[in-house]
């Protein structure tokens, strides 16, 4: 720009010294003519003429030269305007890559991290399972496979470190052309010098942020392939835990599946049995003594009641009477304390059902116990009836019962 500055202020001195030129020779013609009287006249015009003739168009012709110097000075400012333009671009583009070269080393320095403590967990885990550890050689055929699967991850990793030196091998050949294009700026005009020179500065800060960069992901290549490598020996031991436990979970989610179905089934006898009838009765016969013999069959009345949930005994009668169809579970104790006979008729409605009897020899408390399943409909009547010269004998300790319930209905 100096140099440009310096060619105006030359031009704007050469017109002014032209037009001085023109003007000064026409007055030095007048003084001549008005002085100069002893001179002669006519020689003198003749050589002022001829001087003026010469001086004018060498003058106008230099204004032209100077001005076409200018206009291709300017033409030669601008290109050089443009080129350091793109040599800015190119700079600018060469810091966003540098940027994006920091922000890849800071996502492998925050994945570094991740994998230390992943690390560090599974290597909590690994003392837990090394009390397993000889079971787990007998899948070594399992870790095998695990460990081609590693490779083939490390094979992944390598062909990504590749990937990044290239980037780094075209970042390096693109610094090196905007240092030699800068050089060559530098050449062409000396304000560009000092530019081209801070940008040199930049760059060459840029390459050893690059060299630096370069060596900090050649450390954590180094420590990702060490993490790996123990990674790899702690998933080879993790991998049957890890199939155990899927076992395990696999086994719990059926064991919840048929608990819920189990729960599901409870649920709904719930509801039955709180629809169901309820049916059931305790009964002793007396706290009197002895009872009988008599001359006839005669209908035991159990007088004593403990349990007649569903009020289908009778203590005034001794009748069971059943409330609704199902099937039914009687039980009867016989106990005498004389000898002789003791024993039962066991009826529903007129019908016998059953006969139990025994013979005693000498006197002494004896006991005679049965039981029966009937189907009964609602209305049908069991009672126990004692047969004629047949004794039994009750107390306080409840020697004779008469129990039953309803299984279920029908």
């Amino acid at each position: 720009m100096r140099v440009v500055v310096g060619l105006l202020l030359l031009l704007l001195a050469l017109c002014g010294s032209g037009a001085q030129g023109e003007g000064g020779g026409l007055g030095q013609v007048g003084e001549i003519s008005e002085f100069q009287e002893t001179a002669p006249r006519d020689a003198a015009e003749e050589s002022t003429k001829q001087t003026t003739e010469q001086t004018t168009p060498d003058i106008w012709a230099e204004v032209r030269a100077l001005r076409d110097m200018v206009v291709e000075l300017k033409v030669f400012v601008e290109l050089l305007q443009r080129e350091n333009s793109d040599l800015q671009t190119r700079l600018s583009s060469s810091e966003s890559e540098l940027l994006l070269s920091k922000c890849r080393i800071d996502q492998l320095e925050r994945e570094n991290a991740v994998q230390a403590t992943d690390l560090t967990s599974l290597g909590t885990r690994l003392t837990a399972t090394e009390s397993k550890s000889s079971d787990l050689e007998k899948e070594n055929a399992v870790q095998a496979t695990d460990l081609i699967s590693l490779g083939t991850r490390l094979t992944a990793t390598e062909s990504k470190t590749s990937d990044l030196e290239k980037e780094n091998a075209d970042l390096q050949t693109r610094l090196s052309s905007s240092e030699s294009e800068l050089l060559l700026s530098k050449s062409r005009i000396d304000q560009l010098e000092r530019e081209n020179a801070d940008l040199q500065t930049r760059l060459s800060s840029s390459e050893s942020e690059l060299l630096l960069s370069k060596s900090r992901i050649d450390q954590l290549e180094r420590e990702n392939a060490d993490h790996e490598t123990r990674l790899t020996a702690t998933e080879s031991k993790s991998s049957d835990l890890e199939k155990e436990t899927a076992d395990l979970q696999t086994r719990l989610s059926s064991s919840e599946s048929e608990l819920l179905l189990s729960k599901s089934r409870i649920d709904q006898l719930e509801r039955e049995n709180a629809e169901r009838p309820k049916v059931a009765f305790y009964t002793a016969l007396t706290d009197a003594g002895h009872v009988g013999p008599y001359s006839t069959d005669i209908t035991l009345k159990y007088s004593k009641v403990f349990t007649n949930i569903g009020n289908a005994y009778n203590p005034a009668t001794g009748f069971f009477t059943a409330p609704v169809k199902g099937v039914y579970y009687l039980q009867f104790s016989v106990c005498s304390n004389r000898t002789g006979y003791m024993g039962v008729y066991v009826y529903k409605n007129n019908q016998l059902i059953m006969f139990n009897d025994e013979g005693k020899e000498e006197v002494g408390l004896e006991y005679l116990t049965k039981s029966v399943v009937l189907e009964l409909k609602a209305g049908d009547e069991i009672y126990l009836v004692l047969p004629s010269d047949y004794s039994l004998y009750d107390s306080p300790h409840n020697h004779n019962t008469f129990s039953g319930s309803l299984l279920f209905t029908l």
